[in-house]
């Protein structure tokens, strides 16, 4: 069917941001004056039917260029009272060049749109009508417009159904435009159903997030309904028992507010409580602020203990708990007193730090370090903690665990704050040589911060993330080795050295503390058993040997058990006095007898070729014996051999001994020419345990040159001392440890460096009055001191 089209002169009605399809009637106000004047216009031109103008989209002041034609199909008033006329849209209207007309209006000439398609319509176009009524129809029950699904149904035309979708809402301006200039209905009819579809599937979702977020606010209001009636059955309980009401308020904001908390960490607090209030209930979340909460709000953030400034009240505590150790009480006394001269000047605080204290308390087992703790925190008037760091392997444990993780607590410092309910607590770091590392990182770099006089003030908690002041905290490490602790982490402590007890401070220890304990633990009165100072000494003497006092209450903590039980057995009448010779008949034969209480022909030393030592192990000083002997020529094979468990430095100081016994025998009268054929055995007894370092030079030498002239060395002397070459006496460490070890043994003769004489201040005076102390310089004064003046008579194959 041949298209054809009719050229029109119309007035043109512009509408602007308004766009009219055909088939649509709408009202139109007349007091806009390009309205009036266009349909005043069209009034005049027309001699018979209605008037006609031509409606033109206006879109940011440009006009379209295709417009519909629309009759004037009334004038008259509209709802509101004011003029207006009805206009149907008819017809599209190819807009052409202008023209003059009748009236104010403009004019222009068009060419009207054939829109008609061929009868039948094609099957693709008939799905389309089909799909298109099918989404509207959707659409309008959706919206509830039932009156209209109806009408819709009802539309044939393929044109007049495109242009229907004119009337949706939610199409755009420039959308209904690009209506508007489509000629081809199927092309229009497309457009409608492409926008239609998409509308509705946006519909979908905006009503699906609609259902969810009513869902979750009905679930929200009917939870928060719920809690309130849950803490009104609360309260209403509380008063039933009598309880107050708000005693265990969870209003965490209230507490944070009205807690007496430094600014940053009330500011941390707050964004903390900010977000609980915004978390569910059932969240982890929510959980773990709450936990992290109820550790800021425990810790004592303001709280600080006063110091006791009576620096002759404090000494007295110290010397009342512990005997002896001097050097430490002399360090908290001067720390006390230094802390007194600063508050007393309003210099407490300098520099944002206080004045804390990091001492490292080393020494063998035993000797009272960790009970040391006590009485220092006793003679200042603090709270005493002890966090044990034996075995810790994990950093977390010293800074605590990221909140991110399940189980997350602070580390032991923010725990042991915690404990001690102050800011200035004594803390012991007990065995801080025994923190191993492994994959989980170094506890001991992590205790860097902790003990650094100069970063501790700000020092944070993984787990807390708030800066902790632990300036006035004082901190003492204990150690058993200090060679065992990292150099970094020893360079940030005062090393202060308990090296042992003498024998007196031992039976005053026992006199004084051990007694008294292990009688309350034995069930036993001071009156009923009166332990004589002579049996404590040989208890001390003879039945222990070590440089504390732990064995030596294991001891008395039998000797009275055995005593208990004999009484309930009813073979030993109480009120009883043990004396030093009815010790073995209650607890046996004594285990330690010292070298001069032995027979001559007995001790150790009683052949030529055997040395008293004296070294440092990892439980005080001990007594060392070097035994040397040279093999047969025609059985041994020549060169040295070196038994016991021995380091390298030990090694390297017996080939310097043997070599410089070779280089100057004719000078010292040795019968250097046996050591050139004949095996030269050096064993140090014990050889379970390790042995290092060059202190045990002299010994090695002095016991070769036994062997070598058959002179025995005298049995009341012990050596220590590294040797070189040429023969000097080169000074060597732990001269006190030493010697206390040789006055344990009943040795009353030591040789010691030269170099080392400066260390003699350090020993006890007691220990001095009994040994007879000799600094040399040369190995030569060493042979002349040790060994005896017996003759030469032959030189033993093995000794």
């Amino acid at each position: 069917m041949a298209s054809t089209s009719v050229t029109l002169t119309l007035p043109v009605l512009p509408l602007d941001d308004e766009v009219v399809l055909p088939g649509m009637v709408v009202p139109l106000d007349l007091s806009d004056a390009e309205v009036r004047g266009a349909v005043e216009a069209a009034q005049a031109a027309v001699r018979s039917g209605k008037p006609r103008v031509l409606l033109v989209p206006r879109v940011d002041g440009k006009y379209a260029g295709t417009g519909v034609l629309g009759t004037v199909e009334q004038v008259g008033r509209l709802s509101d009272g004011d003029p207006g006329a009805l206009i149907r849209g008819v017809g599209r209207v190819r807009i052409g060049a202008g023209t003059t007309g009748p009236g104010a209006a403009l004019w222009v000439e068009g060419e009207s749109v054939d829109e008609r398609l061929p009868d039948p319509l094609p099957g693709s176009v008939t799905e389309l009508v089909k799909e298109y009524k099918a989404l509207a129809t959707s659409w309008l029950k959706k919206r509830g417009a039932w009156q209209v699904v109806d009408r819709v149904q009802q539309i044939e035309g393929v044109s007049a159904l495109a242009d229907n979708s004119g009337y949706s809402p939610f199409l755009t301006v420039a959308q209904k435009v690009e209506l508007l200039e489509t000629a081809d209905p199927v092309a229009r009819l497309k457009l409608a159903i492409s926008w239609l579809r998409d509308h509705l599937a946006e519909q979908d979702v905006a009503e699906s997030i609609a259902k969810d977020v009513q869902d979750g606010v009905e679930k929200q209001q009917r939870e928060f309904l719920l809690r309130r009636q849950l803490e009104a059955v609360r309260k209403e309980l509380r008063e039933l028992n009598g309880e107050k009401d708000g005693e265990e308020s969870d209003d965490y904001r209230a507490r944070v507010e009205g807690a007496d908390l430094p600014e940053n960490v009330r500011e941390a607090a707050l964004k903390e409580v900010d977000k609980l209030e915004r978390s569910s209930d059932q969240s982890p979340e929510g959980s773990w602020i709450r936990t992290w909460l109820d550790t800021v709000l425990e810790l004592p953030w303001n709280e600080r203990t006063e110091d006791e400034y009576d620096i002759r009240g404090a000494r007295a505590v110290l010397d009342a708990e512990h005997a002896g150790l001097s050097d430490v009480k002399d360090r908290i006394t001067e720390y006390l007193a230094v802390r007194k001269r600063r508050s007393e000047r309003g210099m407490g605080v300098i520099g944002g730090r206080r004045g804390g204290a990091v001492l490292a308390l080393v020494g063998p087992p035993g000797v009272g370090k960790t009970s040391l703790g006590e009485s220092v925190a006793h003679a200042m008037g603090r709270k005493f903690v002890r966090v044990a760091l034996g075995g810790v392997r994990d950093e977390a444990e010293i800074r605590g665990h990221r909140r991110t993780y399940v189980g997350a607590l602070p580390g032991r410092i923010v725990r042991a704050i915690k404990e001690a309910g102050s800011m200035n607590p004594v803390v012991l770091l007990d065995e801080i040589d025994k923190v191993g590392s492994d994959f989980r990182g170094d506890p001991a770099a992590a205790l860097l911060e902790v003990l650094d006089p100069a970063q501790n003030h700000t020092f944070r908690d993984h787990y807390l993330e708030v800066e902790l002041d632990l300036s006035d905290v004082v901190f003492l490490a204990t150690a058993n080795v200090l060679e065992a602790i990292p150099e970094a982490l020893a360079d940030r402590m005062e090393l202060v050295r308990l090296d042992g007890y003498t024998e007196d401070e031992k039976v005053v220890i026992a006199r004084d503390h051990l007694l008294p304990r292990q009688l309350e633990r034995a069930g036993l009165g001071a009156e009923e058993v009166v332990l004589e100072e002579d049996a404590l000494r040989r208890l001390a003497g003879e039945y222990t040997r070590e440089a504390g006092v732990r064995t030596l209450e294991r001891s008395i903590a039998r000797l009275l058990r055995k005593v208990a039980s004999q009484h309930e057995l009813g073979e030993r009448e109480l009120p009883l006095r043990i004396g030093a010779d009815d010790l073995r008949g209650l607890i046996g034969r004594p285990h330690h007898v010292p070298e001069s209480a032995q027979d001559p022909a007995e001790r150790r030393t009683a052949v030529p070729g055997v040395a008293t030592g004296l070294a440092v192990t990892g439980a005080g000083g001990d007594v060392l014996f070097v035994e040397a002997s040279l093999a047969d020529p025609e059985t041994g094979a020549a060169g040295l051999t070196l038994t016991g468990q021995l380091g390298d430095v030990m090694k390297e100081s017996a080939q310097i001994a043997l070599s410089f016994l070779r280089s100057h025998g004719a000078e010292l009268e040795l019968p250097v020419a046996d050591l050139k054929d004949r095996g030269v055995h050096i064993h140090f007894p014990a050889g379970a345990v390790p042995k290092d370092g060059p202190s045990a030079g002299i010994t090695m030498t002095t016991a070769l040159a036994s062997l070598l002239s058959g002179r025995q060395v005298r049995t009341d002397v012990a050596m220590t001392g590294e040797v070189s070459l040429t023969g000097r006496v080169l000074p060597i460490g732990g001269v006190k440890q030493k010697l206390l070890a040789a006055h344990r043994a009943g040795l009353t003769t030591v040789i010691i460096p030269k170099r080392n004489e400066a260390d003699l201040d350090d020993v006890p005076s007691e220990v001095l009055e009994g040994l007879e102390v000799h600094p040399v310089t040369d190995v030569r004064q060493v042979l002349e001191l040790a060994l005896s003046q017996a003759e030469a008579v032959a030189v033993p194959a093995a000794a």
